[in-house]
This record gives structure tokens, sequence and C-alpha cells, in this order.
């Protein structure tokens, strides 16, 4: 039976960490995790109970808020409790307010856990901010992804866009540069690129180009496991 690793993939917002993660996957054979989506699942539920972002307010949502990733003939589907919320996770709202909640230990502490259950038979590509650091550091492979503030902007208009959000790049752009401000900032779990990750810039990138450098890296790795 071919080795299955760990793949890490980590980096900024829009540098395409998601969908690379989801090709790679698919052209494997392994399961797709999306990290960002559990912690954008507790950031919409919080905004639903209008509870402040604090440690107290949050121990709450997570005692009867459950997160669940659910794989569907059309992808990951991420599930608040019964709800599929795949949709209502990634609005302007709960973008703007993700960085604050996944700040939070008691945030990280249990959405760490559930991740460390989900990838720990390999297997698995995973995709966050601190998948290489803190969730995986013993990943086989380790990714960290990179593009400029303009071509992550560019990215997320057509994203927003295309669920029918319209929003100008400048303003985009400016949200990309303070969210990146925050995740690099936070004392717990900060972004930041693994001793050991390899660094691919997305910018002149297409997503079959990104995927099949990773693939690639990916088969030397499961090749080197095999001697």
């Amino acid at each position: 039976m071919p080795a299955k690793i760990i793949i890490a993939i980590d980096g900024p917002a829009g540098s395409g960490k998601s969908t690379t993660a989801r090709r790679v996957a698919q052209e494997l054979g392994y399961v797709y995790i999306d990290t960002g989506a559990m912690y954008r699942a507790i950031t919409l539920a919080t905004i639903r109970e209008n509870k402040p972002v604090d440690e107290a307010s949050l121990s709450v949502i997570l005692r009867n808020y459950s997160v669940t990733l659910r794989v569907g003939s059309d992808g990951q589907h991420t599930y608040l409790n019964d709800e599929d919320t795949t949709a209502a996770i990634r609005t302007p709202e709960v973008t703007a307010l993700v960085s604050s909640v996944s700040a939070l230990a008691s945030v990280r502490s249990e959405l760490v856990r559930q991740q460390q259950e989900l990838g720990k038979n390999g297997g698995v590509v995973m995709d966050g901010r601190d998948i290489g650091t803190v969730v995986f550091p013993q990943a086989e492979l380790k990714i960290f992804l990179i593009a400029s503030p303009g071509e992550r902007a560019r990215r997320r208009v057509q994203e927003l866009a295309a669920q029918g959000v319209q929003l100008s790049p400048e303003e985009v752009e400016r949200q990309i540069v303070e969210r990146d401000r925050m995740d690099s900032e936070r004392e717990i779990s900060p972004l930041r690129k693994a001793a050991d990750a390899v660094e691919i810039d997305t910018s002149p990138l297409t997503i079959d180009e990104q995927t099949r450098k990773v693939v690639a890296l990916a088969r030397e790795k499961i090749a080197a496991l095999l001697v």
C-alpha cells in the first residue's frame, strides 16, 4: 500500500490554499480538510448569538455548537450543529470577524484538538494558518503559499462577485492587509512559515500550475518513504 502522508498547506488569505489543497487531495485520493471553515463556523455562531468576542462568550458558544465537516459529491460542506452553513460562513461579515475569534485560546485549543483527530491517520491535505507549525508540526510535507496583496484582493473580489457581493479591489486589499497583520501578530498560533516548509509564490501561477507543484512534491515524499 502507498504511504499515506499528512500534507500541511499554510498561508495568508487569498494565497490559494483552499483551492490548491482541494485539488491536491483529489489528485492523490486523499481527504481534504478546510480548517478555516471550522473557525468561520464558530464566528458565524458568535454573530448570530450577538455575543462579544471574548473567552467567556466563546466558551459558551463552543459548548452549544458543534462543527462538522462532511464531504459530498460537490466537495466539503461545513455544518454548524445540523445546519449546512457552507455558503453562510463566506460572507464579508464573517470574514471581518474571523481573525478575532480565531485568536482566542479556547477556540484554538478546541478546534486544533478536533483537527488533530481528523488527520491523525494521514492521507489528508489540511490547509490553514498554523497547520505546519501547531496542528501537525510532524507533517511529512509542509507548503507555505504566498501572493501579493493586490493579486489576493483580485481573487477575493472575483469570489465575492460570484456570490453576488460587490466590493472594490481597494477595500478588499485593505481588509486583506489588516487580516495579515492580525493573523501574524496574535499571541496564539500566529501565521508564520514553518522552518521546513516549501514556499511557493502563487502570484504568477494558475491553480493547475500550483497544484502540479504540490502534487509533485507530495509524490517525492511518498516515494522516499517507500524506499
